[in-house]
């Protein structure tokens, strides 16, 4: 009886310990948050409750189970085990605990700055230092969980002596990854590029959503995600809409006939910007850019506050513009002339059009 008793109640007293100190614990962090309602640090510890109890009750099965006597005949696979599974929950836990501490300072801080520029790169800062930090946790528990096998521990010394070897030949593996990865470093610190960011990569105009250690996407006006590794952005020049000021200047070009009403278009510009919303006031204006024979080129420059913004007012502009020659001044649109050529003063055709056929005539040779 006492073979069945005793291993029930030392595994059912761990559960249920562990059931009321986890109980307790998150009731404090609840208080905690109704008290402190301005910092989400409680509310976000709360979500390690999980691995918190599973620390907690392999910690207490750990140091009981030579006392249950359960499965003697397997006391190391299941001691070993149970070791196992404390390091994860271990390492799962600290992960647990550096996110809420990390998020907690960044909210903080966006609180506080109101500049969308450096709460962007604030923000892209403290994802690449999580993921550093999991990567490293991570690391540590493996290599703990290796270590509990003898094996390992007794094939330490070999691996000790030709870890130099092992690093060259991982170093020549490895070295894309390598430098993708501290190229994220730097993209993190250096300032290139933040989550958040407009940028226009091999011609493609889209915001920075996700940006870690060895890559970064980039989602497009038309919702596509493009991956690219985070090097390319150390290694070749690009497009940043957002770094400094996120104000801009767009241009939009017509193509119009020589005989264009261009101090009426300058007109019709200032009243579409005036009932445009995205326009901010900054500038505008409107200039005659270049000519060809058959037509001119129209530019008119206009501001907006951001990218999205420069985006709406450029289509606005063009296509109330068109409409508005189409509707007021048609012989404004571009044309394939058809009308017969002038001629030079000496050489005006006569009434029967000998002249302008004799202009036009070759020589003929004799015989």
């Amino acid at each position: 009886m006492e073979t069945v008793l005793r291993p029930a109640i030392v595994a059912g007293g761990a559960v249920v310990l562990t059931l009321l100190v986890g109980w307790a614990t998150d009731l404090l962090l609840r208080k905690a948050d109704d008290r402190h309602g301005d910092t989400p640090l409680w509310d976000l510890l709360r979500r390690a409750r999980v691995p918190y109890q599973l620390v907690l009750c392999a910690a207490l099965l750990r140091g009981s189970y030579d006392e249950a006597e359960l499965f003697p005949e397997h006391r190391t696979g299941v001691g070993r085990t149970l070791t196992l599974v404390l390091i994860g929950a271990a390492a799962w836990l600290v992960i647990r605990i550096a996110a809420a501490i990390v998020e907690t300072t960044y909210t903080r801080y966006a609180r506080a700055h109101h500049d969308p520029a450096r709460v962007r790169r604030v923000r892209t800062q403290v994802t690449l230092i999580m993921r550093v930090v999991s990567a490293i946790v991570g690391v540590v528990a493996v290599a703990a969980m290796l270590l509990t096998f003898p094996a390992m521990r007794a094939a330490g010394a070999s691996l000790l002596a030709s870890a130099g070897v092992l690093g060259i030949v991982a170093g020549v593996a490895a070295q894309s990854t390598l430098s993708n990865m501290f190229a994220g470093l730097q993209i993190a610190f250096g300032d290139m590029v933040r989550i958040g960011d407009t940028v226009v990569v091999d011609g493609e105009w889209g915001t920075v959503e996700e940006i870690t250690l060895t890559f970064l996407t980039v989602r497009t006006w038309d919702e596509r995600r493009i991956t690219m590794p985070v090097s390319y952005f150390t290694s070749r020049p690009f497009e940043n809409w957002s770094r400094g000021t996120p104000q801009m200047t767009g241009i939009v070009y017509w193509h119009l006939d020589h005989s264009a009403p261009v101090e009426a278009m300058r007109e019709k510009l200032r009243d579409i910007l005036r009932a445009c919303p995205a326009w901010d006031g900054r500038a505008y204006g409107l200039q005659v850019t270049d000519s060809t024979p058959n037509t001119i080129q129209v530019r008119a420059l206009v501001t907006a506050k951001d990218a999205d913004d420069i985006w709406t007012v450029r289509v606005t502009v063009r296509e109330q513009m068109i409409t508005w020659l189409v509707a007021e001044h048609p012989y404004a649109l571009p044309r394939v002339n058809t009308a017969d050529a002038v001629l030079p003063p000496h050489q005006a055709p006569s009434p029967d059009g000998t002249s302008f056929r004799r202009a036009y005539e070759f020589p003929r040779g004799r015989g």
